[in-house]
């Protein structure tokens, strides 16, 4: 194959991802607005984010693995996925109860640099200056984009440090992600590992909440709204892109969630964008494109 065309293909090989990066960022940054739609508590809200999206999930995964032999099932990577999403929607919840939402999702943005952190603290990996530099790029879009709304207060640095945890949470998910996708199909991991994650939110959401179920039609609709097009599509084309993008790279999901809430609270919810945060947005989506994963360049030619 010719050197241009080998380039050619090697960057069609990442559209399919980077489209699936870009779509479920979108249909994660919906997930506040079906959260204000809901007629449940916080951590209830979390329970059925996961539990309605199981027969989906199910469905998706049998699919998937049809005529060819499946990836491990409950691997090790994958009980850690379950484990630290359960940790990650726990602290994300707490964090909307205990501090505003604008500082919940300010602190929550720094997940890539956990990425970044843990990627080299647990398995040596360095990231790239490009990658470096849209990550800072996206780390001053998302001050402008979220940060005129944060307020300092002492009596919400509980909540402000839940925020924090979620970030952390959020960003060993990419790493555990990334790693049961050596091993096991996309539709597998997210199945397993909502299972693992559903089991062990009932248990907090029963022990925590006194109202379980919604107690209207439109209430329901909200829950599976979240369930179907969040988590069954977010997560999952998350753990599709994670099987060919970098962690680091991918982590950037949650700044496009940021923009992608801004716009969904502006055409559903009535709330206005102003100047600065639609420069943040720009910024942010400037540096996803500086940060983004490169074709390999074609090896010298011989003659």
């Amino acid at each position: 194959m010719p050197a241009s065309n080998a380039t050619q293909t090697d960057r069609a090989s990442l559209a399919g991802p980077f489209a699936a990066l870009v779509v479920g960022a979108f249909a994660m940054g919906i997930s506040p607005v079906f959260v204000r739609w809901a007629e449940v508590g916080p951590f209830a809200s979390a329970f059925w984010r996961v539990t309605l999206a199981l027969p989906v999930l199910w469905l998706w995964m049998r699919l998937d693995e049809r005529g060819r032999p499946r990836g491990r099932s409950f691997s090790r990577a994958i009980w850690l996925c379950g484990l630290v999403f359960t940790g990650d929607l726990f602290v994300w919840h707490l964090s909307i109860v205990k501090t505003t939402v604008a500082n919940a999702t300010f602190f929550a943005t720094t997940a890539p640099v956990w990425v970044v952190v843990f990627g080299w603290l647990l398995f040596g990996e360095r990231a790239a200056r490009a990658t470096l530099a849209g990550l800072a790029l996206c780390l001053v879009g998302g001050a402008a984009l979220i940060g005129q709304s944060v307020t300092i207060s002492a009596t919400r640095v509980a909540g402000d440090l839940y925020g924090l945890a979620t970030a952390v949470f959020f960003g060993l998910y990419f790493l555990t992600v990334r790693a049961a996708r050596r091993d096991s199909g996309a539709a597998r991991v997210t199945f397993e590992a909502s299972l693992i994650t559903a089991v062990l939110l009932f248990a907090v959401a029963f022990a925590a909440e006194g109202r379980f179920f919604p107690d209207t039609v439109a209430g329901w609709a909200a829950m599976f709204g979240m369930s179907w097009i969040s988590h069954a599509g977010g997560q999952g084309l998350l753990a599709v892109a994670l099987g060919q993008l970098p962690a680091t790279f991918s982590s950037l999901v949650i700044f496009l969630e940021a923009v992608a809430g801004a716009l969904f609270g502006w055409a559903l919810l009535g709330e206005p964008v102003t100047w600065p945060q639609a420069l943040g947005g720009l910024a942010i989506l400037a540096g996803i494109w500086i940060a983004r994963p490169r074709a390999a360049p074609p090896p010298p030619s011989s003659r």
